[in-house]
């Protein structure tokens, strides 16, 4: 199926519809909110070309008559009430202290929410001995260069009280001999010993057949974003690609001013 948003984008060019990727609102919060009669309507009814659109849910947002549309894709766009307009961007918020981005908070809660409901004892874990202050999750892959690196700064991470939660995102798919490495990794007795040896280039001894869940924390990275590995994810959702020195990610947490 022709990727719904590119359809939009053309429409929107062919009947020369200016799209704003910026808009200005005036409330001080979003509406997050089950959608009411209209956005109901709306989420039966919206097609491109006579082709009904996969929607996932629709919500209101804080400007009258305009609807956030997430799509079983995970693309989003702005509608109004009968779909005969869509605005393709984000919605800002004009706060009082500046402009806020209201469709990457949204987005953020969203990947909080899905990795919210991601057990421990499907994540590979490093944590210092005390309570952690900041747990981190990052999803990674063993041939990962940057990976590597990140890995090597654990020890001082977790001196800072930073725990880092792994999930398995092997860049070349589930056919790649990184899958295969994190499936090994999650079948080992000790997944954090394991992880180690991966990170380091040694082989890893035990099979790969256990009951495992790389397979699915691969889509669920792929749902959230993920694109490239490392891809760290802070405890607000907020995703960070690529790699981040210690003393930056502590900043951007919060800690270097405890």
């Amino acid at each position: 199926m022709q990727n719904i948003i590119q359809e939009v984008e053309l429409i929107m060019r062919q009947r020369r519809f200016l799209a704003f990727p910026l808009l200005i609102a005036g409330s001080l919060l979003p509406v997050i909110a089950q959608a009411d009669a209209v956005g109901d309507r709306l989420a039966e009814s919206l097609s491109v070309n006579g082709q009904a659109m996969p929607v996932e849910a629709v919500t209101e947002t804080p400007m009258d008559g305009v609807y956030h549309v997430r799509l079983e894709s995970g693309e989003s766009f702005y509608s109004n009430a009968d779909g005969s307009y869509f605005l393709v961007g984000d919605l800002y918020e004009n706060a009082p202290g500046g402009l806020v981005n209201l469709s990457e908070q949204e987005q953020n809660q969203e990947r909080a929410d899905a990795l919210a409901a991601v057990p421990e004892d499907e994540r590979v874990v490093f944590r210092g001995a005390d309570e952690p202050k900041a747990t981190v999750v990052v999803f990674t892959d063993p041939t990962c260069p940057y990976c590597a690196r990140l890995h090597e700064t654990i020890p001082e991470l977790n001196e800072r009280g930073i725990a880092v939660h792994y999930l398995a995102f092997p860049r070349a798919g589930m056919g790649s001999q990184a899958a295969t490495t994190l499936q090994q990794v999650w079948c080992s007795d000790n997944r954090s010993e394991a992880m180690t040896q991966a990170k380091e280039g040694e082989a890893i001894s035990n099979a790969a057949d256990c009951d495992n869940p790389v397979a699915g924390q691969y889509e669920l990275g792929k749902a959230l974003g993920v694109q490239g590995t490392p891809a760290i994810i802070l405890p607000d959702g907020q995703l960070v690609p690529g790699f981040v020195p210690p003393d930056r990610l502590t900043a951007m947490l919060g800690l270097d001013e405890d």
